[in-house]
C-alpha cells in the first residue's frame, strides 16, 4: 500500500508543479503581449508624428504653455536642461520617446498629439 499512495503522491505532485509552470508561462506570455502592443503603438505614433510637417510657430507656442517653468521662457535651462542644439544630440524619435515618456525625472510625461507633436520637433529644430 506504500507504494501506491507514494506513487499517488508523486502524481500529485507533478500535477501542481506542471500546474505552476503552465501559470507562469501564460503570464510570461500575457507580459509580453502587453510589451509588443504597446511598443507597437509607440511606434504607430511616432511614425505618424515624423510624416507630418511642423510649424515653428505653434512649436513654440506649445513650448511657452508647457516647458518654459523648466526649460526657461528661452530653452537656456532651469530645472531642466538647455534644449538649444538638443536636435543634435538627439534624433527626433528619442526626442519624442524623451516627452511622451517623461524618461528622465523629474521630466513628467506628455500626452501630446502627432501635430502638436510634431510643431514641438520643428522648434526645437529651430533652436540649434
Amino acid at each position: 500500500m506504500t507504494s501506491s499512495s507514494s506513487s499517488a503522491a508523486e502524481k500529485k505532485i507533478k500535477l501542481e508543479i506542471w500546474k505552476k509552470v503552465l501559470i507562469v508561462l501564460l503570464v510570461a506570455f500575457m507580459i509580453f503581449v502587453l510589451i509588443y502592443l504597446n511598443n507597437h503603438e509607440s511606434n504607430q505614433y511616432i511614425l505618424k508624428t515624423l510624416e507630418l510637417e511642423g510649424s515653428v510657430k505653434d512649436g513654440n507656442a506649445l513650448f511657452k504653455t508647457n516647458c518654459v517653468g523648466c526649460h526657461g521662457i528661452t530653452a537656456r535651462g532651469l530645472v531642466g536642461p538647455d534644449l538649444h542644439s538638443i536636435t543634435q544630440s538627439f534624433n527626433d524619435k528619442e526626442i519624442i520617446k524623451q516627452v511622451t515618456g517623461g524618461l528622465t525625472p523629474p521630466m513628467p510625461s506628455f500626452e501630446i498629439d502627432p501635430q502638436n507633436m510634431a510643431n514641438l520637433l520643428k522648434y526645437l529644430h529651430s533652436l540649434d
